[in-house]
């Protein structure tokens, strides 16, 4: 089977990857191209992109906040599929929509997978899709569309579990990096680095990224020592909220994340 951009993405790149997560819809109902296009230019290897959800369940108050905007915006699932469908030739990036699985349904299961496939979405990020629904009913038309399933573990996911999402995932395991909600934090606990280390011994077989806190270069750098890579999202959409030029503070953002602005 031919790899999509995200399983090229690693195949290619074991180390340093760097994930950004925003918003759809947000701060503005359009500026969904111009911030993908500007992460891309920037040389993110990777674009989370966030489907407002009156309901989610495991984001932190700066996501939650921006989400609700964007509903505010008048941003919903078929206007973001209208928005991609014009970004996607524009970009090489791979593209993962985050969201929950009741959107999916909402939409229609099959319709979504096919949706999606249509408008070359690379992989789907969905925490609250059970793992044996996935496996039951999901899976054999996720991998037929083309499109990595990404899923989650915490620090406290079972072993037997994380070794069911290493088996399902055939894109990346996203590593919740503590048991809260999202959200920026400025460095990372022993307890936290305990819990890379327990995984890293695990020798999964999928790469796997860091998430949750991740927020400046020595976080990020952190995370890296542990990881394929990391994901950013809160200090990312805090950036967003406060910008004046969409294009300039997107790739200052990145060089800062990447340690490339310092002296």
């Amino acid at each position: 089977m031919q790899l999509n951009r995200l399983q090229q993405l690693f195949a290619k790149k074991q180390h340093h990857i760097l994930n950004i997560y925003f918003t759809a819809g947000f701060p503005s109902l359009n500026d969904t191209e111009s911030i993908i296009l500007s992460l891309a230019r920037a040389g993110v290897d990777l674009i989370e992109v966030g489907i407002p959800y009156s309901d989610p369940l495991a984001d932190g108050p700066t996501i939650q906040q921006s989400g609700q905007k964007a509903i505010e915006n008048g941003m919903t699932l078929s206007v973001l599929f209208e928005q991609l469908k014009i970004i996607r030739p524009q970009v090489e990036v791979p593209l993962v929509l985050m969201g929950y699985f009741n959107q999916v349904m909402q939409y229609g299961e099959k319709a979504f997978i096919e949706k999606c496939a249509e408008i070359g979405i690379d992989g789907l990020i969905l925490p609250d899709l059970p793992l044996l629904e996935y496996e039951t009913y999901y899976k054999n038309l996720v991998e037929e569309a083309g499109i990595c399933i990404n899923f989650l573990i915490t620090p406290q996911t079972s072993e037997k579990r994380i070794r069911k999402v290493d088996e399902l995932t055939n894109g990346f395991i996203y590593m919740v990096s503590n048991s809260s909600i999202t959200g920026a934090k400025s460095e990372i606990s022993e307890k936290q680095l305990t819990y890379f280390n327990y995984i890293n011994e695990m020798n999964l077989t999928n790469p796997r990224l860091i998430g949750f806190g991740i927020s400046n270069h020595e976080t990020f750098k952190t995370a890296c020592k542990y990881a394929q890579g990391a994901i950013i999202g809160s200090a990312f959409i805090k950036m967003l909220e406060h910008s004046d030029d969409l294009g300039e503070d997107i790739n200052q953002f990145v060089k800062m994340i990447r340690g490339q602005n310092q002296n």
